[in-house]
């Protein structure tokens, strides 16, 4: 949810008007827009080169999870990690153009503990490649666009441990 439905939605189930801090925060939402809305698409459009960089990194430092008898041997199970590296830096873009956590939260990372632990999957290992994956997409953006879409990434990693 945005700042701007949230800020809407509170206010209303409050019967008031938006405060002077809300409108700051919405002013402040829409003014950075153009700014996600680039992170975004640079995002989108590196994707395959980001999951790439970050999956081989991955393997590098944790080959044991490529190794016969880990969680991504195999070609099949190798893809279906990358698939999953993907799938993370899809909902960050969310994020991003959210301007909020909320989409990630709400739609990717309730249950992922539990999931990832059922699976048999070091979470400590799709940290690492979310980490990864932060690293080569801030990698090639200028200091405040890798700052915005960093605290998307940071929070995902935290919500991971």
């Amino acid at each position: 949810m945005s700042i701007v439905t949230k800020s809407i939605v509170n206010a209303d189930a409050e019967a008031r008007y938006l405060s002077p801090g809300e409108l700051d925060r919405i002013k402040a939402f829409v003014t950075s827009g153009e700014r996600r809305l680039r992170v975004a698409q640079t995002l989108t459009d590196s994707r395959d080169r980001i999951v790439k960089s970050a999956g081989d990194q991955l393997f590098q430092k944790r080959p044991d999870v490529v190794s016969p008898g880990g969680n991504a041997y195999g070609q099949e199970m190798t893809a279906t990690c990358l698939r999953d590296l993907d799938y993370y830096l899809r909902l960050i873009t969310y994020g991003i153009v959210a301007g909020d956590v909320t989409p990630i939260e709400e739609i990717g990372l309730v249950g992922v503990r539990e999931m990832y632990k059922s699976l048999g999957t070091p979470i400590d290992a799709v940290v690492e490649g979310v980490r990864a994956m932060k690293s080569a997409a801030t990698g090639m953006m200028s200091g405040d666009d890798a700052a915005e879409a960093g605290s998307y990434f940071d929070y995902v990693i935290g919500a991971m441990q």
